[in-house]
């Protein structure tokens, strides 16, 4: 049985449905990435899965108890990491995660050695005596991540936790989380920024307008979606000596004289070739056309040094996915 099981979800505020029959699961060990814009519904779907707010209709089991109807069980498996998370003044980074750890019930030497455990795992131990209001954004993220972790939870609940953060603690905080997955504990992360979650989560769920309109790993939502594993787009690029405007426009005829090719464009010293290929053609279709610009750029005698398709990713997923129903 799955984790974490939610089941035509329903939240009404008033006249407006902010979320809209969610249904989904998730395996323990798992790390899955909720994409959708401003507004889509997501911080509402995290807040009812945390029991901070109660569905109009649906039910949530976590671990076989309901969030619904016994959510004083299922709370103590739950760690809930909000987009928005302030700290207290003139507080260290150990007497905060000390605070929490005795609002979780930890006492004695296991809440100590339990605090001490999630700042060597959060890379907080150097910082346990300096001022949590002194911290950097990341560093203050790593404090609220180490929060979570104090009752070690089953399921964790992150709305936009790098949302702010610099190119080096987006990538720290990568990390972390796929050590979390790999000791077995569920993730659900929530954000509106598509490229922190390509290289992180094992499957997606695209919520827009309070639905959800696919779940499941990157290509197989492209097939839903119609499309294909491998974007029909090509980079072509010309050796160094060949800078020459007259080689150029010669590479780009030729490529413009192929069948299936739409478009062909400069940028920079690559040549970007986009292709038109009938719908759900798969990526073996696709190195097959490749194939043919390959080989006829290579007889005609230009020196290609480069030759590559783009894959899609979770761009492309999301857009195939809401082509027509963004409003």
């Amino acid at each position: 049985m799955s984790l974490l099981q939610v089941k035509g979800l329903r939240r009404d505020f008033g006249s407006l449905r902010a979320v809209d029959d969610v249904s989904f699961t998730l395996e323990a060990g798992s790390i899955l990435g909720f994409i959708g814009p401003n507004g889509a519904g997501k911080s509402t779907t995290l807040r009812i899965l945390a029991t901070l707010d109660v569905p109009t209709t649906g039910e949530v089991l976590l671990d076989g108890h309901s969030l619904v109807d016994a959510p004083d069980k299922a709370r103590p498996l739950i760690g809930y990491m909000p987009d928005r998370y302030g700290t207290y003044d003139d507080v260290t980074v150990f007497e905060f995660l000390d605070f929490f750890a005795r609002a979780y019930g930890l006492k004695g030497t296991q809440r100590r050695e339990r605090v001490e455990s999630v700042m060597e795992f959060t890379g907080l131990t150097p910082l346990a005596q300096k001022l949590t209001t002194a911290l950097s954004k990341g560093m203050r993220q790593r404090v609220a991540l180490g929060r979570t972790l104090l009752h070690d939870p089953r399921l964790l609940l992150l709305d936009e936790p790098a949302d702010g953060l610099d190119p080096r603690a987006r990538i720290e905080l990568r990390e972390l989380l796929r050590a979390l997955a790999d000791q077995g504990k569920a993730v659900i992360i929530s954000s509106h920024i598509l490229t922190e979650l390509a290289e992180i989560c094992d499957t997606c769920a695209i919520i827009e307008q309070g639905r959800l309109l696919a779940t499941g790993k990157v290509e197989d939502i492209l097939q839903q979606g119609g499309g294909s594993a491998v974007a029909p787009e090509l980079t072509v690029r010309l050796a160094a000596g060949a800078e020459g405007d007259a080689v150029w426009a010669r590479a780009e005829r030729l490529l413009l004289e192929q069948p299936r090719v739409v478009h062909v464009a400069r940028e920079g010293e690559a040549l970007r070739v986009r292709l038109e290929l009938e719908p759900g053609t798969g990526p073996a279709q696709v190195d097959a056309a490749a194939a043919v610009l390959l080989t006829a750029l290579v007889s005609a005698g230009l020196p290609v040094c480069s030759f590559s398709a783009r894959e899609r990713n979770l761009e492309d997923a999301f857009m195939t996915v809401t082509k027509g129903r963004v409003a």
